[in-house]
């Protein structure tokens, strides 16, 4: 008895080591599949190097996906960037000139791209400016009808502080709210003018549902 369970054990553990083996060798073919895609994904298709609509439109989405995940990108940003070609033109203001470097870094990377135009603003140093900042956040986001766009990840409504004068840029569901974010813009003390350049989303309702 005592040799048959010993024989029964060492099968066992040879299905085991077998079935991890195995599992193993999978693993490694989907992660080999998952790599293979993503690079199959991120590099254009041959017949859409060097030029073209189709290269265009997903250098787009290349850029705008790469400018996303800039780590030190807030809320008192503002980047935008236009394509032409295989040429980027990197557009925007930012208070912190880091952002202005890795911006340029992060599109160099994209395959494809031939020419980088980095006119990006690095805002100037002014504690009045950062001061304003605090303020006109706490006043925006700090509104109940607008604490929604604060959710997330990156807030929609963008507050550029610039010597003063401060500009709104970002989205709002409806024409209610964009009225409500310059209302509370213009609250905030030291401000000198503002600029709504917020837009409405597509599709949503003129009037707030709040």
């Amino acid at each position: 008895m005592p040799t048959i369970m010993r024989r029964l054990g060492t099968r066992s553990i040879r299905v085991v080591i077998s079935f991890l083996v195995i599992s193993f060798v999978l693993m490694a073919g989907d992660c080999a599949f998952a790599f293979d895609s993503a690079v199959r994904q991120n590099t254009p298709p041959p017949s859409e190097r060097g030029g073209g609509q189709a290269f265009e439109q997903w250098l787009t989405r290349e850029v705008g996906h790469e400018l996303n995940l800039l780590p030190w990108l807030t809320v008192f940003d503002n980047l935008q960037y236009q394509v032409n070609g295989s040429e980027v033109t990197l557009l925007g203001q930012v208070v912190n000139p880091v952002i202005k470097d890795d911006a340029q870094t992060a599109v160099k990377g994209i395959e494809g791209v031939t020419k980088i135009n980095n006119k990006i603003e690095v805002l100037p140093l002014s504690p009045v400016d950062a001061q304003i900042r605090r303020a006109e956040f706490h006043a925006i986001y700090g509104a109940p009808q607008l604490q929604r766009y604060g959710m997330g990840t990156m807030p929609s409504i963008h507050i550029i502080v610039e010597n003063g004068h401060v500009t709104l840029l970002g989205y709002v569901d409806n024409e209610g709210d964009k009225n409500v974010a310059e209302i509370r813009a213009k609250s905030v003390p030291n401000v000198f003018s503002v600029m709504d350049n917020l837009q409405v989303r597509p599709g949503r309702p003129s009037t707030s549902q709040y």
